[in-house]
């Protein structure tokens, strides 16, 4: 009785000892289980804790139903092509489609963006410079024929009219804000169907690819860089952040081909605004000048100077009569920032400065022998004045092709002159023809005096005939010269 007894106990602990490694077995193939699912989520669905949070991935469809509408095609008939930009290379052969060249009419397409619901467009300068015609083509099909209401080389920059009312346009956002990494889309239509939309992420700013080469240094290049796919026809389109606010107008890609290589450019909005108004406004640019010549800071200019701390851009040289020389900084200060922003490029300081116009106070923070300082500076326009420049004043400068400055006191007393206006840079005009060189100084023109840009334009304007202009050179040298107007 007893061994049948023993016997019992031992099949039922066996029995229990089986029942629980049973259980073991299938907790373990349960949790073997949960790892193989869990290997099994994308890694993009998970974070880092192990914990299951998908990714958000961006929307652009707001953005883009915000803006297509608001993107036009530009279409423009002109009898020669551009040299402006030969110097690195044609933007036409880049973002227009062109007939061929000879005595036929130039066809090339671009891109614009209307900015206000009754007709004002912005696109490149490029796109439109020299043009006999100029066609838009809305995303609707409608067409007009543009009014070209002005141009600006230094930022590659124009602004047409159309006739019509109740556009849809896009607003303005702020490049200033815009960060490297952040999405944008550009937005163009380039081949007179319907507006193109592409994606990507802003991959640098204040870019300089020295594209602009104005013949009087007034160019200001400081492009946002992104790789969102641009080609050709979409110059002058837009380039927008995720909220469709526009941030840039497309301008360049870098490619040696014309077509799309990975990088593309785009002009900031906080220029595109403010050429905007002054076109708007006046006709042309009121540009603002500090008076300065800079030099990137780095650690080569750093250790010749006896700089510690690399940040800010060099001041070279400081202009007689200047705004900057007025307000006090003085060669070999560093500029840290413009009104509260850093510098730390000369594209972003050309960039800031050319927000403003003559006039315009702007706070300048510099260091000095390692103090920092902060001045009040009064911009002024190229000849020294604060005052706003009228368009027949540009007008007077294209027909002489040339740039003037007041003459300073000194070099007044230096050659025993009671005034002038100096031709500080020259190009193709009625004073190089007539074998004016740069440096030289107009006393008189038609025996009266010239003490001023003004004084020049009083005796132009609507002058019929020859024009004879009495000057000096700064070795001395007087010289004659004359021209028909």
């Amino acid at each position: 009785m007893k061994k049948i007894f023993g016997s019992l106990l031992m099949a039922i602990a066996g029995g229990v000892i089986a029942l629980a490694a049973y259980t073991l077995m299938d907790n373990r193939k349960e949790n073997t289980n949960i790892i193989t699912q869990d290997a099994k989520i994308p890694a993009y669905q998970t974070s880092m804790s192990g914990t299951y949070a998908p990714m958000v991935l961006p929307d652009f469809t707001e953005a883009a139903s915000n803006t297509v509408h608001a993107v036009v095609h530009i279409k423009t008939e002109y009898q020669r092509k551009s040299s402006v930009y030969d110097y690195f290379f044609d933007f036409r052969d880049f973002f227009g489609e062109r007939s061929p060249r000879g005595n036929t009419p130039i066809l090339a397409t671009g891109s614009g963006v209307i900015i206000s619901p009754d007709g004002y467009i912005v696109t490149n300068n490029h796109v439109v410079t020299e043009s006999n015609r100029v066609e838009v083509t809305l995303n609707d099909k409608r067409t007009y024929e543009a009014e070209i209401i002005g141009l600006d080389p230094s930022t590659d920059l124009a602004l047409l009219k159309i006739d019509a009312k109740n556009l849809p346009f896009v607003v303005y956002g702020n490049s200033e804000q815009l960060q490297v990494g952040e999405w944008v889309l550009a937005v163009g239509n380039p081949f007179n169907l319907t507006s193109t939309v592409t994606a990507g992420i802003v991959s640098a700013k204040a870019r300089n690819i020295n594209i602009l080469g104005s013949p009087d240094g007034s160019a200001i290049e400081s492009f946002i860089q992104t790789d969102a796919a641009v080609n050709r026809g979409n110059s002058g389109g837009a380039l927008v952040n995720t909220r469709g606010e526009l941030v840039g107008i497309n301008a360049a890609i870098a490619s040696g081909t014309g077509y799309y290589a990975g990088y593309s450019f785009a002009i900031p909005v906080n220029i595109v605004r403010k050429v905007v108004e002054d076109l708007r406004e006046f006709g042309t640019i009121q540009r603002g000048f500090m008076g300065v010549s800079i030099r990137e800071l780095d650690s080569k200019l750093a250790e010749e100077q006896g700089i510690s701390d690399i940040r800010g851009v060099y001041v070279a040289e400081v202009t007689e009569n200047g705004s900057a020389r007025s307000a006090g900084i003085r060669s070999g200060d560093i500029i840290l920032s413009i009104e509260g922003v850093s510098v730390n490029s000369t594209s972003e300081l050309l960039e800031l400065v050319g927000q403003h116009r003559p006039g315009d106070k702007i706070k300048v923070a510099v260091k000095r022998n390692n103090k920092d300082l902060d001045f009040n500076v009064t911009l002024k326009n190229r000849d020294g004045e604060t005052g706003p420049v009228r368009r027949d004043e540009v007008d007077i400068n294209k027909v002489l092709g040339a740039s003037f400055e007041p003459v300073s006191d000194e070099l007044k007393s230096q050659l025993g002159i009671e005034s002038g206006l100096q031709v500080t840079v020259l190009s193709d005009g009625k004073l190089r023809a007539a074998g004016v060189r740069q440096g030289f100084i107009i006393t008189q023109i038609d025996g009266k005096r010239v003490a001023s840009r003004q004084d020049l334009m009083n005796i132009l304007n609507g002058k019929k005939g020859g024009v004879l202009v009495e000057g000096i050179y700064p070795n001395r040298t007087r010289a004659y010269y004359g021209f028909g107007m």
